[in-house]
C-alpha cells in the first residue's frame, strides 16, 4: 500500500500525517472534525493546555461514537452506511488526536 505525507493543522500547530491515498479525504474530515471539536472546548471552556483540550475532546467524540451504538443496540433506526462511517470518522479522529500530541518541526 502506497502512503503518502499530508500537513494539516490542528488549532493552529501544524502536524506531518501519513496516510494512504484511499483514506486521505477521510482523513482530512476526521483532522477538520479534531480541530473543531477542539476549538470549541478551547472557545468554551476553563480548559487550558493543547493535552488537556486534546483529551477533552477525544472524550466528546468517544461519547458521541458511544451514544450512536447504543442507540444500534437498542434497535433504533441508523442506516448501515451512516453507522460504518461514523465509527470510521471517530476512529481516525482519536487516532488523530493522539498524532496530535506530537507536533511536527517548522
Amino acid at each position: 500500500m502506497t502512503t503518502k505525507q499530508i500537513k494539516v493543522s490542528i488549532l493552529g500547530v501544524p502536524y506531518r500525517l501519513a496516510c494512504s491515498p484511499e483514506t486521505e479525504g477521510a482523513l482530512l474530515e476526521a483532522v477538520a472534525r479534531v480541530d473543531a471539536e477542539m476549538s470549541k472546548i478551547r472557545n468554551n471552556s476553563n480548559v487550558r493546555g493543547t493535552d488537556r483540550i486534546a483529551v477533552m475532546a477525544a472524550l466528546s467524540l468517544t461519547s458521541e461514537l458511544l451514544r450512536l451504538q447504543s442507540s444500534v443496540r437498542h434497535g433504533e433506526a441508523f442506516p448501515a452506511e451512516e453507522i460504518r462511517r461514523t465509527m470510521h470518522l471517530v476512529n481516525e479522529q482519536l487516532g488523530t488526536v493522539i498524532l496530535s500530541s506530537t507536533p511536527c518541526s517548522k
